[in-house]
């Protein structure tokens, strides 16, 4: 009887593949050629009869057809190796997907994850990013760390972190703030995905915003990055921002102006009582770590 299921070795290439977008980084963690890598990917999409990468100079990426396929190789593969755990022992590495909003992840994962992999070797962690709601959709991870209501992305959920919002500019634009409505002769980089934003901070202050000015980026690296080139001024959302801050080389504008953001960061999962071995781990750690960064 004819079948059209792929090899397995091949669908563990494009995992691969697919989740660093990139064939050379792919063989690196398969210890493979990257041209195998190429070969394999090539031979799978022949089977299929379709495209599964876009292939660009130094990179590659998924079509439409390998973006639907991916969550569907994922979680076979990782039922696959939940299942072989539970009859045969531990594996030697226990994979997780993790996938965080980009701001989070930039300014509190980065420093923490290193710590949690040498606590927890035999984790082998994925970290992906995302950005809106949509970014978190239809793509299989053991945990999510989101921004805002927690019930958009998944049934169960922790609180892990809230924000504090002041503006910041560069050194010399910071200095030139004194008061509030000093803002209003500067150019404000708001962040367009961000329900308290400006508005929220004047408010807070009771202040009409109706002179404001704005120019909209659609996350909080790039209003950092826009600011520091000297467009205007941006809204900061301490600790999550407070490490892009510093390498832009931001400072607080008004610093005993700041008031507390409207939604906060929730690591979110389908149920607590199904979490695989290695995802319990990261939510505690994750727990542990955040309220940590809360008190420094």
């Amino acid at each position: 009887m004819s079948t059209r299921v792929p090899s397995l070795n091949w669908l563990r290439v494009f995992e691969a593949a697919a989740r660093t977008e990139s064939f050379a980084r792919a063989a690196s963690q398969l210890n493979m050629t990257p041209a195998a890598v190429s070969q394999q990917v090539k031979a799978l999409e022949t089977q299929l009869g379709t495209p599964l990468f876009h292939r660009h100079a130094h990179a590659v990426t998924l079509t439409e057809t390998g973006r639907a396929y991916l969550p569907s190789v994922q979680q076979s593969l990782l039922m696959l190796e939940t299942a072989t755990t539970v009859l045969f022992g531990e594996t030697r590495a226990q994979r997780l997907y993790v996938q965080s909003v980009l701001l989070f992840a930039h300014g509190i994962l980065a420093s923490g994850v290193p710590t949690f992999q040498t606590a927890h070797p035999q984790i082998n962690l994925s970290l992906t990013t995302g950005n809106v709601v949509s970014d978190f959709a239809n793509r299989f991870t053991d945990l999510q760390i989101v921004f805002g209501n927690p019930a958009l992305f998944g049934t169960e959920n922790d609180e892990v972190m809230r924000e504090s919002l002041y503006p910041v500019a560069p050194p010399d634009i910071a200095a030139q703030i004194e008061t509030p409505q000093d803002l209003f002769q500067f150019t404000l980089i708001e962040v367009s995905t961000h329900r308290a934003s400006w508005p929220h901070w004047f408010e807070s202050l009771r202040l009409p915003a109706g002179q404001a000015r704005y120019f909209f980026a659609d996350n909080s690296l790039m209003a950092a990055e826009l600011s520091a080139a000297g467009l205007g001024i941006a809204l900061a959302r301490a600790p999550a921002s407070d490490r892009i801050m510093d390498l832009s080389g931001l400072v607080a504008c008004l610093p005993d102006c700041s008031c507390p953001g409207q939604e906060a960061y929730h690591l979110v999962y389908p149920s607590r009582t199904t979490l695989r071995p290695a995802a319990r781990t990261f939510r505690d750690w994750l727990l542990d770590y955040s309220a940590a960064v809360q008190t420094r």
